[in-house]
């Protein structure tokens, strides 16, 4: 494991910092491609929630992905990487009036909206700007995922999409509107979902729907199946990508697109966590009666999902080949829920040694704050690194 990371690139860089392996990264892009592209109609778009640093994104744009937005502020760093304004497609429950304005004057794809007021607000605004704008509607499905509580987002008590019941309300009043056109079907059903099954479930309920469609002699353009592809957290270096192949082939195999009708994904954790890892240094072993503490100079400021999900990342002490001892790894912010593993087993640690929390590409560097007047972790690849 050791030689997987230029501990000697390290020495000049200020911990803690997200280190990206960048070859990885390609790897996982060309297998996406390549499994998308065996389907003519499938196309793939990454979410950038997950990860907006402007060195992954110049990559992920160079593979030909297009960008999928939840902000303007996202709108804005998908331009500046060079993704394509036809292949960036905005979503999100709360588009402000700037948003939406930043997204017509952009001509983007598609607005994936998700209420009739909001609706009214495009048209409005698209309005005073004599455009178009084209627009899915997001609908929530009702279907569960077997995932964390707080990133399900397709069930009925969620805050996201349009019930099903007003989906055909919704096209008829944007089919009055002069200043919007309905292109397609938005969906979205949770994240971090490692069960196949629950896409199928999506699969049934999006046929379902287009049966409904159909019987009102509807037939969208585009049917958007969002993302929610999962990764393996527990074998990052034996299951370094998640299973492109099968998710594809799910819904190549379960759901009856009409003749003409495009696909579309909007992957974000299953592009980037595997690449990254969060690196940050020992400061302290502290031994008490009933434990030892590895104290590290990253926090939950730096990477907040095991205090926020409870989430699991493999972490591994990467300086040292010495036996295994257990350790609780915590940080130095101070609240109790700083803590990143509890009962972990790594190689011996004694303070200066490098810890590597791995698969932490996702919903790490983004989601960082500065609480305790921290400053935020840079981020880094492999390629600048090499340098």
């Amino acid at each position: 494991m050791k030689g997987t990371f230029p501990l000697k690139s390290f020495e000049s860089v200020v911990t803690p910092f997200y280190y990206y392996d960048a070859e990885l990264l390609r790897e996982t892009l060309k297998t996406i491609t390549s499994e998308a592209n065996k389907y003519e109609n499938f196309t793939v778009h990454y979410a950038i929630k997950a990860n907006a640093n402007p060195k992954i994104l110049r990559i992920i744009k160079e593979a030909g992905l297009g960008a999928d937005c939840v902000s303007g502020g996202e709108i804005s760093a998908a331009a500046d990487a060079g993704f394509p304004n036809n292949k960036i497609v905005y979503a999100g429950v709360g588009k402000s009036d700037w948003e939406i304005e930043l997204g017509l004057d952009k001509d983007i794809f598609c607005f994936n909206v998700e209420s009739i007021e909001e609706l009214e607000v495009i048209n409005e605004i698209a309005g005073k700007k004599n455009k178009v704008a084209q627009v899915a509607f997001r609908i929530n499905p009702n279907v569960g995922a077997h995932t964390h509580a707080n990133i399900t987002t397709g069930l009925s008590e969620n805050k996201f999409g349009i019930a099903m019941e007003d989906m055909i309300k919704v096209i008829e009043i944007a089919s009055e509107m002069q200043n919007v056109k309905f292109v397609g079907l938005h969906f979205h059903i949770g994240s971090q979902i490692l069960d196949l099954g629950d896409f199928k479930a999506l699969c049934n309920r999006v046929n379902d729907l287009q049966d409904e469609l159909e019987r009102h002699h509807i037939c969208p353009e585009h049917i958007n199946v969002g993302g929610g592809l999962g990764i393996d957290y527990a074998h990052p270096n034996r299951v370094p990508m998640a299973d492109f192949t099968n998710y594809f082939n799910t819904f190549a195999k379960h759901l009856k697109l009409r003749p003409g009708q495009k696909l579309h994904f909007e992957l974000g954790r299953a592009v980037v966590a595997p690449c990254g890892s969060l690196i940050t240094k020992v400061l302290y072993v502290k031994k008490t009666a009933h434990k030892q503490f590895a104290i590290v100079d990253a926090g939950m400021t730096d990477l907040i999902r095991p205090a926020l999900y409870q989430a699991y990342h493999k972490i591994e002490n990467i300086s040292s080949e010495d036996n295994a001892e257990t350790y609780d790894v915590v940080g130095p912010i101070c609240e109790s829920s700083d803590v990143f593993g509890k009962q972990i087993d790594l190689n011996k640690c004694v303070r200066g040694h490098y810890i590597a929390i791995r698969s932490a590409g996702a919903y790490g560097e983004i989601m960082a704050s500065g609480y305790n007047c921290r400053k935020l972790p840079l981020g880094y690849t492999s390629d600048e690194l090499a340098k």
